[in-house]
Parts: structure tokens; sequence; C-alpha cells
């Protein structure tokens, strides 16, 4: 007899509530670009009304990847609008190299968390040099953080990381759409226009063939991630 699928969960407020008993704000945070080849790893931090949040925004949202681009599209302008506070936020290329994809996933997270709480007024160009690319809503330093994953390190607020956090909790799976939908942006805007030979703009940055295929023809540009190639690099020499 065929197992029945398990059946999904509903998204709830209840890690923003139960996790840390004492606070009364927290955020949650998520990142998008760890896997692919090329360019920024980006994140956000949310913080929603657990009370009062449109039930449009709460009965759409989802884990990002297993939205299509056009909802995520959608409900980015949702969060955006219902959100009392949100940033997003990047480590770049650069800092990917120096560290691992994991310690600059986890930064970009935190200097989305540092975001929240910037002045409203701060320079796009001030702002430029935090690596935070957006900021909206009001200016709220959160008391704790939920974190999507398995890893809370180094973070200057309390937090608790939470697997799958991004399909159980509507803070975290309304950043895991800002950060997505930014990282995709990303690739469309300028990785795409200042490399169109290598057309991010259809794989995202991601290892399909035709990406492979176009950087054995042109070799990397600036913004690969250099140590992402080091085992495939090493397969083709040992296969000459």
């Amino acid at each position: 007899m065929a197992k029945q699928a398990k059946e999904k969960e509903p998204l709830t407020f209840e890690y923003e509530k139960s996790a840390f008993p004492n606070a009364r704000v927290v955020c949650g945070t998520d990142e998008a670009g760890r896997g692919p080849l090329a360019g920024r790893v980006y994140a956000a931090a949310v913080i929603l009304d657990t009370e009062n949040t449109d039930y449009e925004l709460l009965s759409r949202l989802d884990d990002s990847k297993k939205l299509t681009e056009k909802k995520r599209d959608e409900l980015e302008i949702l969060v955006k609008q219902n959100a009392l506070s949100y940033c997003v936020a990047y480590s770049t290329v650069e800092e990917i190299e120096s560290t691992d994809i994991l310690s600059a996933s986890l930064h970009a997270m935190r200097k989305a968390i540092d975001g929240l709480y910037v002045d409203r007024v701060t320079s796009v160009e001030t702002l430029g040099k935090m690596d935070i690319e957006e900021i909206g809503g009001q200016e709220i330093k959160p008391d704790a953080v939920i974190v999507d994953g398995n890893q809370q390190r180094d973070f200057q607020l309390p937090a608790k990381a939470i697997i799958g956090g991004d399909g159980k909790s509507f803070s975290i799976a309304a950043a895991s759409i800002l950060a997505k939908v930014a990282r995709d942006r990303y690739c469309y805007e300028f990785l795409d226009k200042e490399y169109p030979e290598y057309n991010f703009a259809k794989h995202k940055g991601y290892g399909t063939k035709a990406h492979y295929e176009a950087v054995d023809k042109y070799g990397l540009c600036p913004e690969h991630r250099r140590s992402f190639f080091k085992k495939y690099y090493d397969t083709k020499q040992k296969a000459e």
C-alpha cells in the first residue's frame, strides 16, 4: 500500500512568540545565493506584526524555493507593505572568497539585522558601504532573531536557528522571499548586463551545463567565485 504524502504543516508565528519568551520583538532572517557559482550572497531580515499582519500575505507566504518567480515578485510587494521593518543586505564575492560561503552568508544575515535599526534617512551611499541594498518600514531594533538553518554563530542579539524555518515561520519565509527576489534581480540587472556572454539572467549563476560551457569558452569573470571551480578544474585536468 502506497504511503500517503505527509501533509505540510502551515506556517505560524509560534517561533516568533515562543523561542524567546521575554522578547517583545523578534525578527526572522534568511539568505539566498549560497549555491551559485557567481555573485553576491543575499540576506534579508523582517519584522512582522504577530497580531495584525494582512491575511492575504500570511495565506500566501511560503518558502521562496517553493514559489514561482511571479508569486515571489507579488509577495515581495506585500511583505514590504506589511513589514514593521525590513532590510536586504549582501556579502560580496570578495568576502565569500576570503572566508567561506557559510561565513559570508551568516555575515549577510547579520548585516540585514543591523539594517533594521539604521536611521531611515541614511543615504544610499552610506548604506552601500554597509553592504545594505534596501531598508524599509520603521527603525526597530529587535530583541532576538530566528535564523533559517542550523547555524546561529556570532549574532550580537540572542538567536535561535530553525532547520527548515522558511517553511515554518512567517517572518523567516518573508525574509526568504526578499532575499531571493533581490538576488535574482541582481542577476538580471547587474551580472547579465555586465557579463552577457554568460547568460546569468537564465541560470542565475547556478552550475548548469550552459554556464560551464560559457566558462570553458570565456574563462572566469571577476564575479565568479573562483574557489567554487577548484573541483571542476581539477576534474578537467585529470581527464586531459
